[in-house]
């Protein structure tokens, strides 16, 4: 397992993260606990969860069932700011708020610390030096070792940036964003930022929410028990014409050089050099090996000029 720094920071994290959006909904506890314990026994240190992740803290409460005495071999990463209460009094970053989630957050995890804290979404209610102040007092505390945010603008990245070193706060480390070969809006102005700022890159939904498997079929209908099969919003969103084209292209120039179309994904996100960890979920034991040994493609100069070629028109 490739070990990288997460952004300029000191915190390294394994090349491949498990995305634990899964536990607690789509994976029983013992599904969980399989899946959990084999991915530490393969290298993967970096375990991506939140408190929104399965309803209300159904993620993190499997983590705090399931990792006992491997709570210490592995970089536990949660997030904070999404809803967790329908009248509104649970969310965004201010830090009435972040002061009693990242206590509810560690009470379900069974730890007492949180490794990488990360802000969910941009809170446009609340001032961002409020917040970096707030997380910085959690760090001091030693309740947080590092903080990230995801799904921020790029002229956010910017003002936090700039608002830490004003005040002298902690800065972001890490950003989270989607991206993938066929998701690829982030290289005009988020990648930039996350690159000036030196910020390591958490990509997440690296397989296009499954288009990129190589699973689906232009024209069929999807195979059960896969999420465009339970959830046609997803497949409508990701099956586009254009999208379908691209990856029967891609898949056609992974077979043509003896690779799969999960290795030509991850491959190429581990390629790029802001990303420090690709964040991919697992329901079976079977899938997080496959995860774990499909960055092994060493993709050469033209391999990647190719791959532009088919995946920007």
């Amino acid at each position: 397992m490739q070990i990288r720094n997460l952004g300029g920071s000191g915190l390294r994290v394994s090349a491949i993260g498990l995305g634990c959006n899964n536990f607690g909904q789509r994976t029983d506890l013992e599904t969980s606990r399989k899946v959990i314990h084999r991915a530490i026994d393969l290298g993967v240190t970096l375990f991506d969860t939140a408190d929104i992740y399965a309803g209300i803290g159904g993620s993190e409460t499997v983590l705090g069932e399931v990792l006992g005495d491997r709570r210490k071999d592995i970089v536990l990463a949660t997030k904070y700011s999404k809803p967790m209460a329908t009248d509104g009094t649970k969310q965004g970053a201010s830090r009435r708020y972040i002061m009693s989630a990242v206590e509810a957050s560690l009470r379900r995890l069974k730890t007492d610390y949180i490794d990488l804290y990360q802000q969910h979404d941009y809170d446009s209610l609340t001032p961002i030096e409020e917040t970096l102040r707030a997380l910085d007092d959690l760090i001091r505390q030693g309740k947080v070792r590092y903080i990230g945010n995801s799904n921020f603008p790029a002229w956010r990245i910017a003002e936090a940036e700039h608002v830490a070193r004003a005040i002298n706060v902690n800065r972001f480390v890490s950003c989270q964003d989607e991206y993938s070969l066929v998701v690829r809006g982030i290289e005009k102005d988020l990648l930039p930022a996350a690159r000036q700022y030196n910020l390591g890159l958490l990509p997440y939904f690296p397989l296009a929410s499954g288009l990129l498997t190589g699973k689906y079929k232009r024209g069929t209908s999807a195979p059960e028990d896969t999420r465009f099969a339970k959830m046609p919003a997803l497949r409508d969103h990701y099956a586009t014409p254009r999208n379908e084209d691209t990856a029967e292209k891609l898949q056609a120039f992974a077979q043509a050089r003896g690779h799969t179309m999960l290795e030509l994904a991850f491959s190429w996100l581990a390629s790029q050099p802001q990303v420090s960890s690709v964040i991919a979920g697992a329901t079976r034991v079977e899938q997080i090996e496959q995860n774990v040994k499909a960055i092994g493609w060493a993709l050469s100069t033209e391999e990647m000029a190719e791959i532009d070629g088919i995946t920007k028109g």
